[in-house]
């Protein structure tokens, strides 16, 4: 009966060590949730097959005007303590060291469009492809299976108004 005792006295020992184990875990993790919350998104929620081509055809002015309000902003928000950073064994001012840090995470987020588009993450980042989009938002149907006559006036009474800037339809007159 004491081996029974003694074994179960081993558990509790072995299911506290444990438990302290996933303590210690969490403390270290836990200081690193915002970045891997950062990488994860900027990896896993954002189609960088539609992104990149839109940085190259001049979304990246977009990305340097966002990155320097966002220096501008989180330097007046958060100075630092002292009003100095210190990073990389270096004393630098208050915006210069939030621009490392906001060069560091643009770059991140870059990096993780990198690692998507090179396939690494095989099917995790596999987005469906979305159904082409017609100019009117009719679904792909034509305007014949409506259901109504098309006399001029699309079968619709227009109570008075005159349709400027709508078609025979009646649907508002697209700039091509």
């Amino acid at each position: 009966m004491e081996a029974l005792v003694d074994l179960f006295f081993s558990l509790i020992d072995v299911l506290r060590s444990l438990f302290n184990v996933v303590v210690s875990l969490v403390r270290v993790i836990v200081p690193w949730l915002p970045l891997l919350a950062w990488i994860g998104f900027w990896t896993f929620a954002v189609n960088w097959a539609k992104a990149f081509p839109i940085l190259r055809r001049g979304g990246l002015i977009g990305v340097f005007l966002m990155m320097f309000v966002s220096v501008l902003v989180w330097g007046s928000v958060a100075p630092p303590v002292g009003g100095e950073h210190f990073m990389f064994g270096l004393s630098v001012s208050n915006y210069v060291g939030k621009f490392i840090y906001v060069t560091m995470l643009t770059c991140i987020a870059l990096l993780c469009g990198s690692a998507q588009l090179s396939g690494a993450f095989g099917k995790l980042c596999e987005f469906p492809e979305e159904p082409e989009d017609d100019h009117h938002g009719h679904g792909g149907h034509g305007h014949d299976e409506h259901g109504h006559g098309h006399d001029g006036h699309g079968g619709h009474d227009t109570h008075g108004h005159d349709s400027h800037g709508h078609d025979a339809h009646g649907h508002a007159a697209h700039a091509h």
